[in-house]
């Protein structure tokens, strides 16, 4: 058995109780890659995803810093309830869309300036999300605090925007906006209302994510390593799926039991 293997023993059984599910995918679900359009999910891993959400009728999301078009993508055939852009959009369980936007005179505004800017930093990227930006660094590190500047610099200048700091990226987004919002306002609806959440994140966006979780007296999982409100630890994203198939045998023994 291989050491990620052996982790899952340091997460509780998920066994005779209704759950629900929460997952972010890059570093959790998915392989950290150079550049963002490069990650993916497995395919045996999106198998599994569904086979899940189907076990648990449907009370499973993914909730992202990626635009919900990327996460239907990237989780293909999977259409899941789903919170892009940190809960800036929100696709709930009747494929209903919530969305909190920029006016689009700020979100030009925006773009123009981080773009002019980011352009004299050779490797660093700008990813437009329309409702946010993100300002990534991963193949620049030299300019990390070139951009870090940049950001702060904007949030002044609009007071309705907030940073989101992340690994090698730091974003843009509106006030009010993050996955412990986008975990709760789930939790109030069919199907995931009144089932325990477990959620499982690896960064500094998915923090807030944990702590909503903590106060429900869910099950909130740190990918990797550094400090975390999470509860429980796993060490990477192959331990993610060693615990993903243990996790589906252990609802399909509890189902063939109740039969």
């Amino acid at each position: 058995m291989t050491q990620a293997a052996n982790e899952h023993a340091s997460l509780p059984a998920l066994s005779g109780g209704l759950y629900a599910f929460f997952f972010d995918v890059d570093g959790t679900l998915a392989a950290i890659q150079p550049q963002p359009d490069a990650v993916f999910i497995p395919e045996t891993v999106r198998q599994q995803l569904q086979q899940l959400s189907l076990l648990c009728h449907g009370a499973l999301a993914l909730v992202s810093g990626r635009p919900i078009a990327q996460l239907d993508a990237l989780a293909a055939p999977l259409v899941a309830p789903a919170a892009g852009v940190h809960g800036a959009e929100r696709r709930d369980a009747q494929g209903e869309m919530h969305r909190t936007s920029l006016q689009p005179e700020v979100a030009e505004a925006l773009q123009l300036q981080l773009q002019q800017a980011m352009d004299r930093w050779p490797g660093t990227l700008l990813e437009a999300k329309g409702m946010a930006f993100a300002l990534h660094y991963r193949q620049a590190m030299q300019h990390e605090q070139d951009v870090l500047d940049l950001a702060e610099q904007v949030v002044k200048r609009f007071p309705a925007l907030a940073l989101q700091p992340g690994k090698c990226v730091v974003e843009i987004k509106p006030q009010g906006i993050d996955k412990g919002e986008a975990v709760r306002a789930f939790m109030r609806e069919a199907p995931f209302t009144g089932r325990i959440p477990v959620f499982v994140g690896d960064d500094l966006t998915d923090e807030k994510g944990f702590v909503a979780v903590n106060a429900m007296q869910g099950i909130s999982v740190k990918i990797g390593q550094g400090s975390s409100q999470a509860r429980y630890r796993l060490p990477d994203v192959e331990a993610v799926y060693d615990w993903l198939e243990r996790l589906l045998l252990q609802i399909k023994q509890d189902n063939v039991g109740k039969e």
